[in-house]
This record gives structure tokens, C-alpha cells and sequence, in this order.
């Protein structure tokens, strides 16, 4: 059965409209809430946010969902989502929520939810609460009802972990290194961390006001942060999104490393220091043939999961590896976070660079891209790839790429659009095979 509101990656949309509205959220602080109130102690949820205008609201909306069922809450204010994550855990809290629509504009918010484990929850849990929202919940007798308090000191316990996934005889003195936390989250904790660590610091999108998170920077929108580095001499860039769970680096130079790049960096090191778990590391099929050839050459594994870090965690969990990522920058590191954690990776980064001795652009860029391809064909309705016509096309492409180029055709899970993706040794041949795809697509749609 299709879902209402929950996706891949919680319940995200418009604020004020659909699933996103002060109603809704209330009902999700009561119906997880219930889910959660397991044994005879006295339940806590963590509530964190991002710093988008409607955060407000729907922080509200939730702290009295929860407590009306009879859940203490605790808020932590604007915090990044792997230190709701992290925190919910440390305090021991029954479950943890994120009010963020990660690198989303700010007209958008999202509600994510985590375990006592401080992992995401599983597909069981909410499709439990789904269902729930469908129905009323028995509301906490009077005497029962939960109380609210804000703590002070949560951005201070996160950056001790932080800096905790970093050896203690790794400083980052002399490093001059531009941090750009798109005015989201991490405005605070990620510029702190890296300036307590030695560095010298240049901020950016620092100054949240409610509309201005992700906008024209952080890791989606690159030119500032390119620019600056450049201007500025500095070392690096580090850029981050709204909820500081995806890093972006720039080099030296203003030249873009991309998740694919630095999973092959961290990746790569781990195996050599013998802290590798799993033999490899945990993609998506978007991730570059490049990156699979270079692991390879080390004697390390690519797994592909689906698109989306949850199926990369999936993957992680289920073969027992400790790193994964995905090409847009998500960085999950299971020895420091539940999560994927946009600083911490960023500090492996940091401290590899330290370790090295090597310019950013030297260290960063382990392999050369093959040409890849992503092109959108959007539609109106059916179903276009059960089309006899474009699966014929389809099994040409993958007949010409075979052992030199790889093809990547799937839906979109949120809007009518068929994704074509190919990549290959020849970049001529990969847009031919692209552009035949979606005729195909785009004639079998009409």
C-alpha cells in the first residue's frame, strides 16, 4: 500500500500545505510518541531542528503532540540531524526527531525520526505510525502529561564527538579552511569544531533569518564557496547543506570533490590502516564507474545499494561495513555516527590532509570521472518503461556499453520523471545512448 506520509527519508513537503502543517505534526508527536512509550520509565524524546522560518511551528506542533501521550520532551534548538542522532542515544531518549528538509529552500520542512539506537527507523515503525495517524491516540491522564525543557549545552556535546572521530595528536594548525554551512544547522558547531582543532577559519552562510537557508550556498550551490577559496589562499572548502548530513569539498584551486571522491580517500585509508570493515564500501548506482575501478585497484569491494542513504545504511548494516556513501556528499562513518555526518566527515578529510602534507588538490582527486550522463524525461502519465519499444532501445544500450560503461534507468520517487543515466570510457557514445533512451521515453509517453 502506498504511503501518505512517510518517504525515504521521513515526512518532508511544503510547510502549511499537505502533510506539512502544525495538524500533522501534532498527530506525528502522539502517534510516535505512542509507538515509543515502552516500559515503566519515564520517556523522552529529543526534538532538533534547522533554521528554517517554520521550524517554530512545527517544534510547537510536536512538543505538544508528545506530551499530551504522556513523553517528556527535550529541545535542542537548531543542531545538525546526525547530532539528533547522536543525542538521542547519549540521553537515553526513546526517540529522537529532526524538523529539517535538509537542502531543500526554506519554503519546505521535513519531520525525521530516530530509534533509542539512534538510527533512523525502520520501515515497520513507520508504516506503525502511519497507520496511526489514520485514527485518534488515548491521550496521558492529567497527571501524566509531559513536560518540556530546552538544554543549553548540546552544542557543546556535540562537538566533543566531533572532534572525538579525530586522533587526539591531530591538530589542524596552519590550515586555512573556508567552512560554508549554507545558514542551516551547523552555522554554529561545524565553524566551532574546526576552529577549536587549530585552524584558521573563513565562515560562510552563517547568518540564518528564517528564509535564507541553502540559498545560493552550502553544498548544493558551490560558486561562493569556490570563489572564496580561491580569494582567500585558503587550504580548502568545506561546504555543508541545510542539516549538515551531506559535505562537499573544494580544493585549492576552486576544484569540485565530490562524495564519490572522498569515499575513495577515507575508504582507501581505512583499508591501509587496517580499520576497513567489510572489504569495501557502500554506494549507490550513481556513484561513478571511476570510483569502482580505483577500489578495485586497491583490492576493495563497491556495493551498490538504491539511491538514498537509508539503503545505503541498509547495506552497511547488512554486510558489516563501516563506510558508505553517496556521490551528492552524504558520508555515513558507522565507528563515529548512526547517520551520515557532513563534519565528521569533513575532519577525516581535514586529517588526512594534515597527515599527508599534501595540497588538497594532490590528495583529493584518486581517480579520473569516466564521462557520465544523467538526463530527466518527464511524462504525464502510464508507464513508459514497460513500453516494448523502449525496453528494446534499452537492451541495445546496455549491449554497446557492455564491459566499458554502465546504465542506470529509474523513477523518480517523488515526481512523474524517468532518470536515464549512463556512463562510459567514450563520451560521445554515452550521450548517443542517453539521448536514444529518452526518445524512446519521451515517444512511448506521448
Amino acid at each position: 500500500m502506498a504511503r501518505q506520509y512517510f518517504g525515504t527519508d521521513g515526512i518532508r513537503g511544503q510547510t502549511n500545505q499537505g502533510v506539512m502543517t502544525a495538524e500533522v505534526a501534532m498527530k506525528v508527536g502522539q502517534a510516535a510518541g505512542t509507538r515509543f512509550l515502552r516500559g515503566s520509565h519515564r520517556h523522552r524524546v529529543v526534538i532538533g531542528k534547522d533554521t528554517r522560518l517554520s521550524g517554530y511551528m512545527l517544534e510547537n506542533a510536536l512538543v505538544a503532540g508528545f506530551t499530551s501521550v504522556g513523553m517528556d520532551v527535550v529541545l535542542l534548538g537548531p543542531m545538525p540531524t546526525p547530532a539528533v542522532a547522536l543525542l538521542t542515544r547519549e540521553m537515553r531518549a526513546d526517540v529522537g526527531v529532526m524538523i529539517s528538509a535538509s537542502h531543500n529552500p526554506y519554503e519546505d520542512n521535513g519531520i525525521k525520526l530516530f530509534g533509542p539506537d539512534g538510527f533512523k527507523l525502520s520501515d515497520a515503525d513507520e508504516e506503525a505510525i502511519e497507520a496511526m495517524l489514520a485514527g485518534s491516540m488515548p491521550l496521558a491522564q492529567s497527571p501524566d502529561i509531559g513536560r518540556a525543557r530546552r538544554i543549553d549545552d548540546a552544542r557543546g556535546r556535540y562537538i566533543h564527538a566531533v572532534k572525538a572521530s579525530l586522533p587526539d595528536d591531530v591538530r589542524l594548525d596552519g590550515l586555512k579552511i573556508v567552512v560554508d554551512c549554507a545558514n542551516g544547522a551547523a552555522y554554529q558547531v561545524a565553524p566551532s569544531a574546526i576552529w577549536e582543532l587549530g585552524a584558521e577559519v573563513i565562515t560562510l552562510g552563517v547568518s540564518p533569518n528564517g528564509k535564507n537557508i541553502n540559498d545560493k550556498c552550502g553544498s548544493t550551490h558551490l560558486d561562493l564557496i569556490k570563489e572564496t577559496v580561491v580569494a582567500a589562499g585558503a587550504d580548502i572548502g568545506i561546504a555543508l547543506d541545510g542539516d549538515a548530513d551531506r559535505l562537499i569539498v573544494v580544493d585549492e584551486k576552486g576544484q569540485t570533490v565530490d562524495g564519490d571522491q572522498l569515499m575513495a580517500l577515507i575508504g582507501s585509508r581505512m583499508a591501509a590502516q587496517g580499520c576497513l570493515t567489510g572489504g569495501g564500501v557502500v554506494a549507490t548506482v550513481m556513484s561513478n564507474l571511476g570510483l569502482e575501478r580505483f577500489l578495485k585497484g586497491q583490492g576493495l569491494e563497491l556495493i551498490r545499494a538504491k539511491v538514498g542513504d537509508r539503503y545505503v545504511l541498509e547495506a552497511m548494516k547488512a554486510g558489516g561495513y563501516n563506510v558508505g556513501g553517496e556521490q551528492s556528499g552524504h558520508m555515513i562513518l558507522l565507528d563515529h555516527a548512526t547517520t551520515g555526518d557532513g563534519t565528521i566527515a569533513a575532519l577525516q578529510v581535514l586529517g588526512a590532509l594534515v597527515q599527508s602534507g599534501k595540497k588538497a588538490s594532490e590528495l583529493l582527486h584518486l581517480f579520473d570521472p569516466v564521462p557520465q550522463l544523467l538526463k530527466n524525461v518527464r511524462f504525464a502519465g502510464g508507464k513508459p518503461l514497460d513500453d516494448a519499444k523502449v525496453n528494446a532501445v534499452i537492451a541495445d544500450a546496455e549491449a554497446q556499453l557492455a564491459g566499458k560503461g554502465r546504465l542506470v534507468i529509474r523513477p523518480s520517487g517523488t515526481e512523474p520523471v524517468i532518470r536515464v543515466m549512463a556512463e562510459g570510457d567514450d563520451a560521445g557514445e554515452v550521450e548517443q545512448v542517453v539521448d536514444a533512451i529518452c526518445a524512446a521515453v519521451k515517444e512511448a509517453a506521448a
